[in-house]
């Protein structure tokens, strides 16, 4: 049985889309069978996986055999509104994933959520045994940190999920040479000590690169220091949660 990753958080630009990528590349580098599901309209996955946006088609392979990805289709967008009239609207993805869950062709499955709290990341929520959230070492960081956090609640006192947990943090954009990095940190390890990832994903010009070129970091660069970093974080990642 394959275990489902929502990495999730309500507001854009915190390397959301980054980890996900990179860290299903990192997974997949250390022999675990992994699946991205680009869950997000804009398909910023799909497009850094180096696939073309796509209407009907359903999975592709990517990463040079590494792993698997089901794209952003074009219509996405207009799903939000359509979920909201469905029959058990918080539920319709965990149906569908249940084939490929129990198939046993995955041990991870990681979900890259909108950056909103709106009827997607609501169904990939409770579809997920785990939420990870990306929190940038940046002005704000804790704003809405605890919202996404409750949600975790909402969702199971409305029936949606009986299994979902608060996985992790994985703090991104990190620079050690800024003050006010080293404090966010800090801050956000005292509210969350048992949450808080060791290894933190450095702002660097190559991380952001990569996604122009179609490209993980490990392919486009992999001697640059995000590279090291998502490499520790998928070792951290498959030790915290028994995947291997």
């Amino acid at each position: 049985m394959a275990k489902v990753f929502s990495i999730a958080n309500q507001k854009g630009g915190v390397g959301k889309t980054t980890t996900t990528v990179n860290l299903g590349a990192g997974l997949a580098r250390l022999g675990i069978p992994t699946l991205i599901v680009d869950l997000d309209a804009q398909a910023n996955a799909t497009s850094a996986l180096g696939i073309e946006k796509t209407e009907g088609k359903s999975l592709y392979k990517v990463l040079h055999g590494e792993a698997d990805l089901i794209p952003s289709e074009v219509d996405l967008a207009a799903v939000e509104s359509e979920l909201a009239q469905a029959e058990n609207y918080l539920g319709r993805l965990r149906e569908a994933l249940a084939p490929v869950i129990a198939s046993g062709k995955y041990k991870v499955i990681l979900i890259d959520c909108p950056p909103a709290l709106g009827m997607l990341s609501m169904n990939a929520l409770g579809a997920s045994d785990h939420l990870i959230v990306t929190l940038q070492t940046e002005y704000l960081a804790m704003e809405g940190l605890g919202q996404i956090l409750g949600v975790v609640d909402q969702l199971k006192a409305a029936g949606a999920t009986d299994k979902l947990t608060v996985g992790a943090i994985v703090m991104t954009m990190y620079d050690v040479r800024t003050k006010l990095s080293r404090q966010v940190v800090e801050e956000v390890k005292t509210h969350f000590p048992a949450l808080v990832m060791d290894a933190m994903i450095p702002r660097t010009i190559r991380l952001s690169e990569c996604p122009s070129h179609g490209q993980t970091i490990f392919q486009y660069d992999i001697h640059s220091p995000g590279s090291v970093a998502y490499d520790a974080l998928a070792k951290e990642f498959a030790k915290r949660f028994a995947l291997k």
